[in-house]
């Protein structure tokens, strides 16, 4: 099953962080997604720093196409609201809705995925 690896994740890849650990495992296994969302997250600060090979080496990763249906957009946002999780952004449920299309885990920092996964049924990398 393909992971889609979330912004929090490659950030902290990205700085040398012990979080992110299970990530060349991943890479080395070709078993990591990502779509425009993250690269629209990740790209713009990488653009300033002028990480140019990083860039290309993102825009190398097999995407996944974004497919938003947005009343199922509203229809998360509502179920969040009224579970308590609403921390979630438009982002996050855009991933999250993505990586349900895609039937995707979702490898992420964020603690709002983890309501999203017990609010909407997204499934989680499980690391640790």
């Amino acid at each position: 099953m393909d992971v889609l690896v979330d912004t929090s994740v490659w950030i902290d890849y990205f700085k040398g962080g012990s979080s992110s650990n299970n990530l060349d495992f991943l890479i080395d296994d070709n078993l990591i997604v990502i779509n425009e969302v993250v690269l629209a997250e990740l790209i713009p600060y990488l653009k300033i720093k002028k990480h140019t090979n990083v860039i290309k080496l993102l825009n190398e990763i097999n995407k996944i196409s974004l497919n938003i249906d947005w009343d199922k957009i509203i229809e998360y946002q509502v179920k969040c609201l009224r579970s308590g999780a609403n921390g979630a952004g438009i982002p996050d449920l855009i991933i999250a809705q993505n990586a349900l299309q895609n039937d995707c885990r979702v490898y992420s920092l964020d603690r709002h995925f983890r309501l999203l996964s017990e609010v909407l049924g997204v499934k989680l990398l499980k690391v640790g």
